[in-house]
């Protein structure tokens, strides 16, 4: 072992005399992983010439306590560099380092002053501040090779991994595997769930914060929440201030990562080393004794490490050249994601990185499935064209290991592809056409009856292929990325001023109604239409045929104040605030019991799409609805069910009340109306089994349903 390799002479010297016992170590499994007394460490580069590791007893420490370099001919397999330590163990501090050549012109950065987070890492250290414009020497003046070729030590700045205890047995808890057609999705944002204080949680903003909340959201009803980012991520890289208050603005949302497999310690209240794993374990096992799936938002198409300009912490440094897609002057990355780089996903090393990453989150934290960032990405080979079978998709979709786990594409890229409808047959997707549509419709928008009616029975024109089918759709009208269903119904603009962008980010086609006053109001009817329409717009979605997902919060209207982009926001705009719980209680109950008749009424679960039989739309007239009428804004759906229950849906998205003929029952049954959108509590929506029975004296009415409103109509 050669603890005095020679380095940069800025590099600090290793603080301990004594070396430690190494052996050549094994090149695979990738990683770090105890074996027989000591710890085995691999890493991939195929350009480097010297790959050296250091051990850390101190997360700012200026100095390794031992700096080992692995030797090609005794710890190099191939493009694999490897080595085994006697005596390290969970907790040890580590980092690589890597040289090679500095030819940005050829694609390569090495550059052996950076210390580099191992992609395979399971944790890595929480900073207060990464302060990479500090590590390197920042001057937004300089050119880009001097940015790039800093001789400046980032050790101290630099976050380091952290040796964790790997058991796959760490609880009997297994994947819940609930079906596609039972399966409501709740969105949410770990931190910004339980940070305010009025979330009465002891442990506001982590993992373990949030499964003090498991409780409310069993009461809810839903069947699984999708995390927004927990892979570690920096969210102090943004340079810029909130220009109302001063503040510095943070990453708040994470949609950057700067390590594949390992969880966010800013999410932890555990701040041991390695802590936030076994806390994200604890919360998995709580979710899931709760009956609650786990489904993580994935970022796997572009890292941290940003454009040419960004800084080195990982995949740059070891090969950057193998990691990310280059423009034809390699000098450049080719960036389909927005944000400075793409990922290499056509490259054996990257798709295996990937793929261990989606097997350690299922088969070691238990994970039940997966929402991919930007999927479209993934699709892309090395000339950034997308292809028409993708070796990687085709990898995810058969590996044994993840043909369970739930799979969810963002099927669409910041480079203009849109495959909604169009994704690999293993994926659903979030059905971004669902959203537009039924914002349009309930905007009050001409000709929108045929597109509305395709969304509320499962978008067959999108998925009606021979291996897809309404369980692809993820349907929602609101997300994380855009207005809260609140602010849908309440701005026509987007106000993200305090994002300091002079308001140019964010998307400007919201489909969006104030009604009258833009923001907040005291008056009475717009404050009763805007009611009206979050009801009518929770109906539509919790109703419809495919997979519903609810934006946290909108079951009680939280609002970020018309900010449509609040991913810089790590405060009240982002935040969940729990005080609106109790002021729309009307809202929530609304929610819940809605949530209670989708479980319950088996029409609204139909196994595939609708038949003639199972599904029959009418118009007010109780005809077939008139398509072709541009004018047209109401519309029923007839669901006779197979096992004794008949559902009814009337919807009227125009100024104007509407009166529809109801279909005639058969035996002599009456119609009770289950839920309508234009009533007041508590006669908007009634429990399960206590529905009102509407005037029974014949078997064939008629019912009127207000303008902008929607309603549940049963019979038994």
């Amino acid at each position: 072992m050669n603890t005095d390799s020679p380095l940069p002479s800025s590099l600090a010297p290793p603080q301990a005399d004594t070396p430690l016992p190494t052996e050549s170590g094994l090149p695979l499994p990738l990683g770090v992983h105890a074996r027989e007394g000591g710890t085995n460490f691999a890493v991939v580069s195929r350009h480097a010439t010297r790959v050296w590791i250091e051990l850390y007893d101190e997360v700012e420490a200026m100095a390794p306590t031992h700096r080992v370099e692995l030797l090609p001919e005794r710890h190099r397999t191939g493009d694999i560099w490897h080595i085994w330590i006697k005596g390290v163990g969970p907790g040890q501090l580590y980092g690589y380092r890597a040289d090679g050549p500095y030819a940005p012109h050829e694609g390569h950065r090495f550059n052996p002053h950076r210390l580099l987070i191992d992609p395979y890492a399971l944790a890595i250290t929480h900073l207060d501040d990464w302060d990479f414009e500090a590590a390197l020497g920042y001057d937004p003046e300089a050119s880009e090779q001097n940015l790039s070729r800093s001789t400046t030590d980032n050790a101290q700045q630099a976050p380091k991994c952290v040796v964790t205890e790997r058991r796959t047995g760490w609880e009997d808890t297994q994947s819940l595997q609930h079906p596609w057609r039972d399966t409501i999705i709740y969105e949410l944002h770990v931190r910004g769930f339980t940070a305010h204080e009025s979330a009465d949680v002891e442990s506001p903003g982590t993992f373990r914060g949030l499964t003090e909340k498991i409780p409310y959201l069993t009461d809810l009803g839903v069947t699984a929440v999708e995390l927004m980012p927990v892979q570690e991520f920096n969210e102090h890289e943004l340079n810029r201030i909130n220009p109302h208050t001063g503040e510095p603005l943070r990453n708040y949302w994470g949609y950057n990562p700067a390590a594949f497999m390992a969880p966010n310690g800013f999410y932890a209240h555990d701040d041991h080393r390695g802590g936030q794993v076994r806390e994200f374990k604890e919360m998995v096992k709580a979710f899931h004794e709760a009956g609650i799936e786990v489904i993580l938002d994935v970022v796997f198409n572009h890292t941290a490490e940003g454009n040419e300009r960004g800084p080195t912490i990982s995949w740059r440094g070891l090969d950057n050249q193998l990691y990310y897609l280059l423009e034809d002057d390699p000098r450049v990355y080719k960036d389909y994601t927005g944000t400075g780089n793409t990922v290499k996903a056509d490259h054996p090393v990257v798709r295996d990185l990937i793929l261990d990453a989606l097997r350690y989150w299922v088969v070691e934290m238990h994970v039940d499935g997966f929402r991919f960032d930007l999927a479209s990405v993934l699709g892309r080979d090395e000339e950034g064209r997308l292809l028409a079978d993708p070796p990687l998709l085709d990898r995810i979709a058969n590996d044994p290991v993840l043909r369970d786990v739930k799979m969810i594409a963002e099927a669409w890229d910041a480079a203009g592809a849109y495959q909604v409808g169009a994704f690999h047959n293993r994926w659903s997707e979030w059905n971004g056409r669902f959203r537009d549509d039924v914002r349009r419709f309930w905007r009050g928008d001409a000709g929108m009856l045929g597109d509305f009616a395709s969304r509320l029975a499962g978008s067959s024109d999108l998925y009606g292929n021979a291996e897809k089918g309404p369980d692809s759709s993820v349907n929602y009208v609101t997300s994380h990325d855009g207005f809260t269903l609140n602010d849908l119904v309440s701005y026509e603009r987007k106000h993200n001023e305090a994002n300091g962008e002079l308001n140019r980010d964010g998307t400007d086609a919201n489909y969006s109604r104030n009604y009258g006053v833009e923001g907040p109001t005291e008056d009475p009817e717009i404050q009763a239409v805007r009611t009206r329409q979050v009801k009518n717009f929770l109906l539509t979605l919790l109703l419809s045929h495919g997979v519903p997902m609810l934006l946290g919060g909108d079951e009680f209207r939280r609002t970020q104040f018309g900010n449509n982009n609040a991913y810089c926001q790590d405060n009240e705009i982002g935040w969940w605030l729990w005080d609106r719980r109790e002021t729309h209680d009307e809202m929530h109950r609304f929610t819940r019991e809605l949530i209670a008749a989708r479980k319950a009424y088996a029409p609204l679960r139909h196994a595939g799409f609708y038949t003639d039989e199972a599904l029959r739309w009418i118009g007010p007239d109780g005809q077939p609805p008139a398509w072709d009428d541009p004018e047209a804004r109401a519309i029923g759906c007839y669901l006779p069910g197979q096992e004794g229950l008949t559902v009814l849906l009337l919807f009227n998205a125009g100024a104007e009340a509407a009166s529809f003929e109801l279909p005639l029952l058969p035996g002599g049954r009456t119609w009770a109306r289950k839920a309508d959108t234009s009533r007041p509590p508590p006669d908007d929506i009634h429990p399960l089994g206590e529905d009102s029975p509407l005037d029974p004296s014949g078997q064939k009415g008629h019912y009127a349903i207000a303008s902008r409103s929607s309603a549940l109509l049963v019979a038994r």
